[in-house]
């Protein structure tokens, strides 16, 4: 059993010794642990600095993507490299290193396939009245779009096994951790949450510039990926929202026309004309929608089933090569 810590970094220099240092290096239940760094652009002594600490893979990407983008080039690293399973936390040392083990045992015990690290946000001194009741919220509706029942939903220290792994794609460009629990719940991937513990803030952090502009970047990552799993749902709900309106306003219409004879009322028949049109053509969508959904799930599947036979030749290819050298080293011996 193979397991893989990946840990993104953007001019982590100063936080990254700590992070490491924190890392168990051996594990009950697992034979090899390796170290990833994905350096996403970093301007100072990131890559230097992780050498010294003894990472095992550097993924140099040359300029920076963002952390979505850092997530993805890790996870396809980590496959690449043979990874049973994949915890990725974050390089400011803001998760404890010595949790890694209770996060990966449901793995191991074969009873989740994704464990989410719960922070159990109200113990954080740091955060923010403000932040606490955003955390919580946000969370909530993470749970309602994704069936789940993960309390932190924003927390970056999850572990995957290597079926999940294969099988998440993350198209967002802000942040992987609200987009991947909402495609797993939808696929039905059993998803799990361990208590962890935190450390002291070393740094602000660098994902946004301000409450603003998380929330609002949130809401649009849950309702676009909430959209995509489930378009028939959401198009069929706005459409009947705007039908109503419309046939409680013609209803409102049909009422002055047989008391008043609808004189002076010419308004909302137009508006219920357009209420109603555009309820219909929602709907229409919808159905479009929903079509499109159901070519993007075969998409995925295949997309799923030719990564993994790229992986697994890939991974009998590095056998292939390395017994071969073995061999090689026995006739020359």
């Amino acid at each position: 059993m193979k397991l893989i810590v990946q840990i993104p970094c953007l001019n982590e220099e100063k936080t990254l010794p700590v992070t490491v240092g924190d890392i168990p290096r051996s594990i009950p239940g697992i034979d090899e642990l390796e170290i990833l760094i994905i350096d996403d652009g970093s301007t100072d002594r990131t890559v230097e600095v992780a050498k010294e600490c003894g990472v095992n893979h550097i993924v140099k990407i040359p300029q920076t993507k963002g952390l979505a983008n850092g997530f993805k080039a890790g996870i396809d690293a980590c496959l690449r490299l043979g990874a049973d399973i994949i915890v990725n936390t974050d390089g400011d040392n803001q998760y404890k290193g010595q949790d890694i083990p209770k996060l990966i045992q449901p793995i191991l015990e074969h009873q989740a396939e994704m464990i989410i690290g719960d922070r159990q946000i109200d113990t954080i001194d740091h955060f923010s009245h403000t932040k606490k009741f955003l955390q919580k919220f946000g969370s909530w509706v993470v749970r309602l779009a994704s069936a789940t029942d993960v309390p932190d939903t924003t927390s970056g220290f999850r572990a995957y096994s290597r079926e999940v792994a294969l099988k998440i794609n993350v198209l967002s460009e802000f942040t992987y951790t609200l987009e991947t629990i909402i495609q797993a719940g939808q696929k039905n991937i059993t998803i799990s949450h361990v208590p962890i513990g935190t450390n002291e803030k070393l740094r602000e952090s660098r994902l946004f510039k301000g409450i603003r502009e998380y929330v609002s970047r949130s809401i649009i990552t849950i309702v676009r990926i909430y959209t995509m799993y489930r378009p028939l749902k959401v198009f069929m709900r706005l459409g009947a929202i705007l039908f109503g309106l419309g046939f409680l306003l013609g209803l409102r219409y049909l009422y002055f026309m047989v008391t008043e004879s609808g004189e002076g009322h010419i308004q909302s028949l137009i508006l219920t004309a357009i209420l109603i049109v555009m309820g219909f053509q929602i709907w229409v969508f919808g159905l479009l929608a929903d079509l499109i959904s159901a070519n993007r799930k075969l998409n995925e599947e295949t997309l799923y089933r030719v990564r993994k036979l790229e992986l697994d030749s890939y991974t009998l290819k590095e056998t292939l090569e390395m017994v071969a050298a073995s061999m090689d080293k026995t006739t020359n011996d």
